[in-house]
Formats: structure tokens, sequence, C-alpha cells
């Protein structure tokens, strides 16, 4: 794609989450049912209702790309593609957003030749939109204000960002004795990697699986501001791996963090996809 082409892109993207969003705020007040997927995570019609609009716009927008996105996976449809394709959370943090919790979100991000290029983090409750294209910088849109927002420079002192749900024994392990933080914030879903992004904090380790979905979108707005995401390795997370899983990564404001790699705890790599970021 050229780079008018992206700039065009990225916005079709915004006006897509954000009409996802208020399908999941409609339906939010209209009431809904709570499913259970094979995987025994949370799935309800607001997921799917989001992800059927998401798709819908994507194919108008660029019928090109393929679109690989949560709940079609989940029903066994995994379109072909190459190194080009989307990557869609239709409800980031379904955990949260079942209990009434307002920190979920929908992600869409681009991947080209296993990293994200761009993408748009959408937060219903609150109107917020965080938006990314790498090499270009990144914003957040608060429904007709826009402003670029940019990573923090590491100072003597850090704060970290974890998961709410997923926190275990390996994440603080890591922050006491290779990062040396003792105190971190929780919240949910893809939120995380926009609060590193707007320069709310220096680095948020995920020691436990998720899916590509979950993080490509958030992943790409954390590198048009200046971050990093890394995997095990403490390289760069690529994607495209299989069953589109994460084990785990460590994101930051664009510093480099021990690897996590040795805190890992073991995971048996069944056929199951983590929920959530």
């Amino acid at each position: 794609m050229s780079e008018l082409d992206e700039h065009i892109l990225l916005e079709a993207l915004v006006v897509a989450a954000r009409v996802a969003g208020a399908e999941i705020l409609k339906l939010v007040a209209a009431g809904f049912e709570v499913e259970t997927k094979s995987d025994q995570s949370p799935v309800t019609i607001c997921d799917r209702a989001a992800e059927k609009l998401i798709l819908r716009a994507l194919a108008e927008a660029a019928p090109g790309i393929p679109v690989i996105a949560e709940e079609e996976v989940a029903a066994g449809r995994i379109p072909a593609h190459d190194d080009t394709y989307f990557l869609v959370d239709p409800l980031d943090g379904t955990k949260e957003f079942v209990r009434g919790g307002d920190d979920y979100t929908v992600n869409i991000g681009l991947i080209e030749k296993g990293q994200p290029k761009l993408g748009v983090v959408h937060q219903p409750v609150t109107g917020k939109l965080w938006g990314g294209l790498v090499g270009e910088g990144a914003f957040i849109d608060e429904g007709g204000s826009r402003r670029s927002i940019y990573c923090r420079e590491l100072g003597d002192t850090r704060a970290a960002i974890a998961s709410k749900s997923h926190y275990n024994q390996a994440t603080d392990d890591y922050l006491a004795e290779a990062v040396g933080l003792c105190d971190h914030v929780s919240i949910g879903s893809s939120l995380k990697f926009c609060i590193l992004a707007e320069g709310q904090a220096d680095i948020y380790p995920r020691l436990s699986p998720t899916s590509e979905w979950d993080t490509a979108a958030g992943h790409a707005v954390l590198v048009a501001a200046g971050g990093r995401v890394d995997g095990l390795d403490g390289k760069p997370l690529q994607y495209g791996k299989a069953a589109f899983l994460n084990r785990g990564f460590c994101a930051t404001a664009g510093w480099e963090a021990p690897a996590i790699g040795p805190y890992m705890e073991p995971f048996a790599g069944g056929g199951d996809l983590p929920e959530g970021v």
C-alpha cells in the first residue's frame, strides 16, 4: 500500500471500530446472555454483532486483504492469507465486560511481514480511540478532539501495568527480580498498550498466553508511539505463529527490558486459545 492508502485505511478502521463500539453499547442497553465457547472463555451476541460489522467494513475498505477475526476462527473459518492480513478482536476483555466493567475494547490491526503496520483500539464506554501507523505516529481521538501521543523516556523510577485477569506469580517474580518493580496497576484488555503509548507507564509484561488478535492493534499503536513489544527471547514479537498464539511478551515504552523467557511458566501448548489480554 502507498503512504496515502495507509492513512485512508487507518481512517476507515477508526470508523469501523466506532460503529462496532456503538453496536456493543446498544446491545448492552438491551441486555444480553453470556455463552461459553469450547475453550471455556465467554462470548456474547455483542462479540458476534461487532465482528460482523467490522468484517463488512473491512471488505469495503480493503477487499483484497484477508481478515482473521476471533469469532470467525472460533467457528472454524480461517481465510487463506499470505503475509498481509487483518487481525480483529471485536470485543477484547470479554471477562471484564460480562462482569460489568468498562475496560474492554474493539481491536483492529493490520499485519505486514510478521509485524503490525497500523491499528486502532476503541473503548466504547469512554468513547476514546487510539490509532497508530508505524513509522508515522500515534494518536488518541476522544470524539472530535485528536492529538498525537508518545511514549515517555525511562526515568529513575518505573511504573508497571499488568493484566487484571491473568496476573500470575511469574509476572510478580519478573517485575520484582528482573525489572526491580514492586507495585503495578492492573487493567483489562488492550488498554494497557495504549497507556504505555500515552506515556503513563513504562512496562507491560505478559507471562501467559494470548491470541495474536488480542495484541495486534495495541502493538501497532504502541510501536507507532515509540514503544516496543518483544517475545520470549527479547526480539520483536512476530505474528503468523501456529494457532495465532503468543506464549508471552513484554511491551515497553521503547527501552529494552530483560527477556521474559527465563520467567515463563511451563506451557502444554494444547489446542485451546487464550481469552483476552
